[in-house]
C-alpha cells in the first residue's frame, strides 16, 4: 500500500496489448494474499475505461458485467492473489525448444488466466452471452478471506449465472467439476504402562493397526458422472502417538483424508467415513463439498465443443465448488500446469495463454444457436 509521500507511479494495465504482455504486467504487480490493493486498483482503473461494463468493487474484488438481455449469463472468474514471492519476480520470458515460457510468481496460478479475463472483458462489448467477469482476492489463504465467498454472501445477484468458468491452471483444457475433500482424526485409546511391564497396559498405537487395515482393504469408488470417471481416494495422511521411550502409549491418532466424487454430498461423505470406522472415536476436522461437472447443460456443451478437446475430471478442490453449491455448473479452464503452481520455478507456456484467449473469444462471439439457459 502506498504511503501519502510515496511518489512511485501507480501500476498500469493495458487491456489493448497482447495477452502475454498483459500477463507479464499483472505478474509484475506483487499481490500476495491480503496485499492485493495495488493490483485491484489497477484492474479497476483499466476496466473503468470501457462503458459497456458495469463495475462493482467489494474490498479487493472487482466485478465487471455486461447487461445485454441475452438468454444466458456466464461467470468467468479468477483470483488476483498469489502465494508469497520466492525470489521469482519480476517476470521474465524465455525461449525454449518447446516454445516461449513466462516465468514468475503467479504466472501459472493464475495471472495468465486473469490476463485473459481482463482483456476479453474490455474488448467484447457485444458477446452472444451476457458475462460476469470476476477478479477476486484472497483465494490462497483461509476461507474466511476468500473474495468469491464474501461476494456470494454480500451480493448473491452478482454471482448468479447459468454456467461458470474458473480460470485455474488446467493445462489449457477443461477439467469439469471437482472432488470434495474431508479430513477426520480416528483415535484409538489404551492404557499406559511401563514398557518393561507392557502386559499391564494396552498399546493404543498397536490398536491403530485395524484402522490402517480398513484403509488398505478399502476399494475406492470410480463413479462416472457426465461421462467423466472420478477416482476417489481414502488415505491415512498422518499418524501421531507416543509418550516416552519407556511408556506404552494410551492414545494414537490417525489422520485420514477422503477425496470424494461430487455425486456425494458432504453429509453423505461424512456418514460413509464414520461408518467405515465404526467403533472408533472419529473427529471431523475439515469438510468441503465437491462440484458436479454439469456437462449436460447447453452452455457447457457449447464451451467444451469450442475447446476442441475432451474434458477430464478435476482431481482436487477448487472454487468451482462454490458455484456448484449455488446450483451453477462450473468447469476449470486456464493456462498453466498446476504441478508448477506455488513453486520457485513457477511458469506458464505462453501459447496456452493465447489458446485460452482464443477459445473464450470464439465461444463468446460466435452465435449461440438460440440456446437459452434457465436461471
Amino acid at each position: 500500500m502506498k504511503s501519502g509521500t510515496d511518489t512511485t507511479p501507480a501500476p498500469v494495465l493495458d487491456p489493448a496489448t497482447d495477452v502475454v504482455t498483459l500477463t507479464q504486467q499483472l505478474v509484475d504487480i506483487e499481490s500476495v494474499s491480503r496485499d492485493e490493493q495495488a493490483i485491484a486498483d489497477a484492474v479497476e482503473r483499466a476496466w473503468s475505461a470501457y462503458p459497456h461494463l458495469t463495475l462493482t468493487r467489494r474490498g479487493h474484488t472487482i466485478v465487471a458485467r455486461t447487461d445485454l438481455g441475452r438468454g444466458e449469463r456466464v461467470v468467468v472468474a479468477g483470483h488476483l492473489d498469489t502465494v508469497p514471492v520466492n525470489d521469482n519476480l519480476p517476470a521474465r520470458r524465455e525461449q525454449t525448444p518447446d516454445g516461449e515460457v513466462l516465468h514468475g510468481c503467479g504466472t501459472c496460478d493464475m495471472k495468465g488466466g486473469d490476463a485473459v479475463i481482463l482483456k476479453l472483458a474490455a474488448e467484447l462489448s457485444e458477446p452472444v452471452r451476457d458475462v460476469t467477469w470476476i477478479l477476486y482476492e484472497a483465494e490462497e489463504i483461509e476461507e474466511r478471506y476468500n473474495g468469491l465467498r464474501l461476494l456470494a454472501e454480500s451480493d448473491p445477484e452478482l454471482v448468479r449465472a447459468d454456467f461458470a468458468i474458473l480460470m485455474e491452471p488446467s493445462n489449457a483444457g477443461v477439467e469439469a467439476g471437482c472432488q470434495g475433500t474431508l479430513r477426520v482424526d480416528v483415535r484409538t485409546t489404551g492404557v499406559r504402562s511401563h514398557s518393561a511391564r507392557s502386559w499391564k497396559g494396552v498399546n493404543a498405537i498397536h490398536g491403530a493397526a485395524e484402522v490402517l487395515n480398513r484403509l488398505t482393504a478399502h476399494e475406492p469408488r470410480q463413479p462416472v458422472i457426465d461421462g467423466l470417471t472420478y477416482h476417489e481416494g481414502l488415505n491415512a495422511v498422518g499418524i501421531s502417538g507416543g509418550v516416552a521411550g519407556n511408556v506404552v502409549p494410551d492414545e494414537c491418532v490417525v489422520s485420514v483424508n477422503y477425496r470424494y466424487a461430487p455425486d456425494r454430498s458432504p453429509e453423505e461423505a461424512e456418514a460413509f467415513v464414520r461408518d467405515l470406522f465404526e467403533g472408533y472415536d472419529v473427529t471431523l476436522t475439515d469438510l468441503a463439498p465437491g462440484a458436479m461437472p454439469g456437462l449436460d447443460r447447453p452452455a457447457a456443451q457449447a464451451f467444451v465443443e469450442a475447446t476442441g478437446s475432451e474434458p477430464g475430471p478435476k482431481f482436487g478442490w477448487t472454487d468451482v465448488a462454490r458455484f456448484s453449491a449455488l446450483g451453477i455448473p462450473a468447469v476449470n479452464f486456464g493456462p498453466g500446469d498446476p504441478m508448477f503452481a506455488h513453486k520457485a520455478d513457477e511458469h506458464v507456456r505462453t501459447e496456452e495463454i493465447v489458446h485460452c484467449e482464443d477459445v473464450l473469444r470464439r465461444w463468446l462471439t460466435e452465435p449461440a444457436g438460440g440456446e437459452g439457459g434457465e436461471r
